[in-house]
């Protein structure tokens, strides 16, 4: 019978020994040492089923097929466009990727998308030597128009989210926005501007308390009083 030595949604120091026994699993951040799972880097416990796993508090985006991600358009060629992924790497995403249209040999392509704009892309394919290529078709998948740009630590966008999507849900509905969270960490909101503001104020309490327990009913809580205060 396994015993997990740490409660779960607190922080691990590497060294620290998560669980004992052989019933628990190690998950990511985390190595086995006899019976011992222990944690190699800092990072905040994580409990699913038998796994344990350590999520890194900060750290910049691992760019990972089939993340859905926000990119900004910086350069535009005759066979696509280059993107910035918010990480250490740009993207590519071909013309064949990038519409359902014909486009025609030559054509001007800043008339599909032009520096400066941001797109929501799914990343298709991550070569050994990080070469990224991202795409433009699925459902989600699109240009976006007005709107704010933030930007938050991508280690904390599963904690934005929430299980099934609830969190970022009950702050659309709160703040009375359009939300799309990228998984390298951008965001776009769009709404009145008060409405934006809360948004925001939301998300950036999320990512500063995303370590503690209870987050839910405090952010809940928040909503509820600032949003009246709002509207």
């Amino acid at each position: 019978m396994s015993e997990i030595k740490i409660k779960d949604k607190s922080i691990a120091v590497p060294g620290e020994t998560l669980a004992v026994g052989m019933d628990t699993l190690p998950g990511a951040g985390t190595y086995r040492q006899d019976e011992k799972i222990i944690a190699n880097r800092i990072g905040l416990a994580v409990v699913e089923g038998r796994t344990i796993k350590l999520i890194p508090l900060s750290g910049r985006y691992i760019p990972k097929t089939g993340d859905t991600i926000i990119c900004k358009v910086i350069d535009v060629g005759f066979n696509g466009w280059r993107l910035d992924t918010n990480s250490a790497y740009s993207a590519m995403l071909p013309i064949k990727d990038a519409t359902s249209d014909f486009i025609a040999r030559g054509a001007n392509l800043t008339q599909y998308y032009d520096l400066g704009d941001y797109l929501v892309c799914k990343i298709v394919n991550v070569t050994s030597q990080k070469l990224i290529d991202v795409s433009m078709k699925g459902p989600g998948l699109r240009k976006l128009k007005g709107g704010r740009i933030i930007e938050v630590d991508s280690n904390k966008v599963p904690r934005i989210i929430g299980k099934q999507g609830s969190m970022v849900m009950m702050i659309k509905d709160a703040a009375k926005c359009n939300i799309v969270v990228g998984q390298n960490g951008i965001i776009w909101i769009d709404g009145e501007p008060l409405n934006e503001l809360l948004a925001i104020q939301t998300i950036k309490k999320i990512e500063k308390e995303s370590h503690m327990s209870g987050l839910t009913d405090k952010i809940k809580e928040f909503l509820e009083k600032n949003g009246n205060a709002k509207n």
